[in-house]
């Protein structure tokens, strides 16, 4: 990936952080008060506010580093890329109920990360399974929110 691309791409994501941002704001705002000293928007209000922070300084970055346009070339690689991640993105939908949440997160990790062009396959697959099986023994563990278990019972 060139420089301009990264530009891009980092102009992109903060966007879309910051739009994430308002929208979890948003139903933070709207939730109930409470009595206890930390309510139930707590939390949200904080991650809605640094989500907010983050992609507004990533967006700014990004947007202050593109220096040049890409070629069409590039543009239809771009494409075929996207409509994989969206593919991909609908395998992940159908495939978690069968095998369950550690297993289809991992290939969803690590397809991603292949398709946006992460070097080293072999750490790629290795984050990919790391990465599922921390998120699935936070949620399903310690937080208790019930994660789709696969024939293997995770």
């Amino acid at each position: 990936m060139t420089e301009p691309d990264q530009a891009r791409a980092s102009f992109l994501l903060g966007s879309i952080m910051a739009l994430g941002a308002v929208v979890v704001l948003v139903d933070a705002a709207r939730l109930r008060d409470s009595e206890e000293a930390v309510g139930p928007a707590a939390a949200p209000m904080l991650i809605g506010t640094l989500l907010g922070v983050l992609g507004g300084v990533l967006a700014w970055q990004g947007a202050r580093s593109v220096r040049t346009v890409a070629g069409p070339e590039k543009g239809e690689r771009r494409l075929w890329r996207l409509a994989a991640l969206v593919v991909t993105l609908v395998a992940f939908a159908f495939v978690l109920p069968i095998f369950g949440y550690v297993l289809s997160s991992a290939a969803l990790f690590t397809a991603a990360a292949l398709l946006l062009g992460a070097p080293h396959p072999a750490r790629v697959v290795a984050y990919g399974w790391t990465l599922a099986a921390v998120a699935f023994l936070i949620f399903d563990r310690l937080i208790g929110l019930s994660l789709p278990a696969g024939p293997w019972g995770f």
